[in-house]
């Protein structure tokens, strides 16, 4: 762990359009709120992505010696959840239910920290309710034939996180003509129940929160006013932070100090996602592979840059875990009490702390595992002792778990091991091939280490 009290970790601000310092509210203390899934159906790839680089975030500020707030919703009423039940002719409850576990599935599957606090949107109507009265009362929304909506145009600076002014966003708006509508960046904090829809009541008519109003009314209620950071996948900055931005200022509250939006992944080059046809499962993907593999692409990528998650990159990344797992075979009882070299940890915490670069982080992972080797080539242990716990260290840092159980070998395979050690010694490679083929049959990985054959189960 870090002896460090306080993080100097500097983060791209999307409001700030820069990378800048992320400087806690609380001293020694951050608050994060992530935009977590709407439960109408599996989680995908994109799902995969936000929720590892902020668990990242969230394990490296922990790492770094501070402590940490992690808010993370569950959107449990919504259009897309109210369309699949009148499809299925099926309880919404039941949907959202049944989708929400499979969504802690995957998350643990993956290694996902769970929040601190998950709220359901669902929890908080009543809490809406009155945050729309405010708003009303306040001049910031007016009331329609179908709901209610926000006067966009009474908040400054709306648009920011786009980076767009007003006028380009209203220009560039796909507006349908409706009646009673002020302007064209207005948007529903409530509607109104059509027949037949899960509703709850309100002064303006039996009805359900907007998806705007659902997170800022969370976040504002968990973290309080100015919390430290709001962060989720790029394409939650226009609308949807930026409405909820826009109706925290409407009702005189500081919403999050900084905005921090993660890169998409992609298919052959397009953004993954439902709409595309090219959505792929998250479980079926950690059901395939190893789940390390993923959190281990996205750390080999800058979070703000796209990912393209394909049976390639995951193989490299697979190999990328089986050289990391054989070292951590080796250094199994090695380093266990020794200080994390120094050195080492500098440049890991540089990288990281540069707008949380961990492909950088993981480069200086990747020189640590080579350098361990070479000394352990060299029968220098205790040289190595010192950057084998700084490696345990910075992989506990970003999330990343080294599995060791490949030494727990039978004894007949073991036997097998040291015949093939024999077959080598005397230059019979027929036979030695022939029994790293029996064992590969036999469902294990045949390794050459300096000190004879390793194996480990596939």
């Amino acid at each position: 762990m870090s002896l460090r009290s306080v993080a100097m970790l500097s983060l791209f601000d999307t409001a700030a359009g820069a990378v800048r310092p992320l400087v806690p509210r609380d001293e020694g203390r951050v608050s994060m709120y992530v935009c977590g899934p709407t439960v109408y159906g599996p989680p995908h790839l994109g799902h995969g992505r936000f929720s590892l680089v902020f668990d990242v975030l969230r394990r490296y500020l922990r790492w770094s010696g501070l402590e940490v707030t992690y808010v993370s919703n569950i959107t449990d009423i919504d259009d897309a959840i109210i369309k699949r039940s009148n499809e299925e002719r099926r309880d919404w409850r039941e949907i959202t239910a049944e989708c929400e576990a499979l969504w802690w599935e995957a998350m643990d599957a993956i290694g996902v920290m769970r929040p601190d606090h998950t709220p359901h949107a669902t929890g908080f109507v009543d809490r809406m309710v009155e945050f729309t009265g405010d708003l009303l009362g306040r001049g910031a929304a007016h009331e329609r034939d179908d709901g209610v909506e926000v006067r966009s145009t009474v908040v400054d600076a709306y648009g920011l996180l786009s980076r767009q002014s007003r006028e380009s966003l209203q220009a560039g708006a796909r507006i349908e003509v409706i009646e009673g509508k002020e302007s064209p960046t207005d948007f529903v904090l409530w509607k109104k129940a059509k027949p037949g829809e899960p509703s709850w009541p309100s002064p303006w008519g039996e009805g359900r929160p907007g998806w705007h109003t659902e997170c800022v009314v969370m976040s504002l209620d968990l973290l309080g006013e100015g919390f430290d950071l709001h962060g989720g996948g790029q394409d939650l900055a226009f609308p949807h932070h930026e409405n909820e931005r826009a109706q925290a200022l409407a009702a005189g509250s500081r919403s999050a100090s900084m905005w921090v939006h993660n890169g998409f992944v992609e298919v052959a080059g397009e953004k993954m996602a439902k709409s595309l046809g090219n959505f792929t499962n998250l479980i079926d993907l950690v059901e395939r592979v190893d789940p390390r593999s993923y959190r281990l692409l996205c750390l080999q990528a800058h979070y703000r840059s796209p990912i393209d998650v394909n049976e390639s990159t995951t193989a490299q990344a697979s190999a990328a875990l089986d050289r990391l797992d054989a070292l951590g075979r080796r250094i199994v009882d090695i380093g266990l009490e020794a200080e994390p070299d120094a050195a080492t940890l500098a440049r890991f915490r540089e990288r990281m702390d540069d707008d949380l670069n961990t492909a950088g982080a993981m480069a200086v992972v990747a020189d640590t595992v080579t350098r361990i080797n070479r000394l352990l080539d060299a029968g220098d242990t205790r040289a190595a002792e010192g950057p084998a716990s700084a490696l345990r260290s910075m992989l506990t840092a970003v999330g990343l778990e080294l599995r060791t159980d490949g030494n727990d070998v039978p004894a007949d395979v073991a036997d097998r091991c040291a015949a093939r050690d024999a077959a080598r010694g005397a230059r019979d490679w027929a036979a030695a091939d022939a029994i790293r083929d029996e064992l590969v049959a036999l469902g294990w990985v045949v390794e050459d280490t300096p000190t004879g054959t390793a194996v480990r189960r596939a």
